[in-house]
């Protein structure tokens, strides 16, 4: 019997961003322990209201706090994500699931994705039980309030923050 090498897997993380929580960062150092390689992908969304950080701004962010992991990379796209993974020749979709509202609608993507790549394989992770409630939409809610985002998002990103709704 002979074995060969196998390749690194390349897994794509994608989103949005808006802003990178600690709970995209603790599944980012996770998935970077699992896959050879992980692309953060940040997701151009033109029907999405407003974006509260450009995607330059959320790049240059996502790519200032992932840089300790030396297999992970930041990218965008835009389209459909198995158009993306294909171009990629990735054949993981890392996925973070919180609480049962997400695991319907991650199901369904991931059928659907499957479907339309049938190659492509959907990993769920779910978050350490400290960003379980921790959602991108709640931290701007937060900034935007007056009130502390400490510890729900990276140092960088709270100064960010501080700085977008002062």
């Amino acid at each position: 019997m002979t074995y060969s090498k196998m390749e690194p897997v390349l897994a794509i993380y994608p989103g949005s961003f808006d802003p990178v929580t600690n709970g995209h960062l603790d599944l980012i150092g996770r998935g970077a322990k699992i896959f050879g390689r992980l692309t953060v992908a940040i997701l151009r969304n033109t029907e999405k209201d407003h974006p509260l950080f450009s995607l330059t701004e959320r790049t240059e962010m996502l790519r200032e706090v992932t840089a300790p992991f030396s297999n992970v990379d930041v990218d965008c796209f835009h389209g459909l994500l198995v158009d993306y993974a294909r171009e990629r020749k990735a054949h993981v979709l890392l996925r973070g699931i919180r609480a049962v509202s997400d695991y319907e609608f991650e199901l369904q993507m991931a059928m659907m994705n499957r479907k339309l790549e049938p190659g492509l394989e959907t990993v769920f992770m779910l978050p350490a039980v400290e960003y379980s409630y921790l959602s991108s939409r709640l931290v701007r809610e937060i900034a935007r309030l007056g009130g502390s985002v400490s510890g729900l998002v990276p140092i960088a990103v709270e100064r960010r923050l501080r700085a977008k709704v002062i």
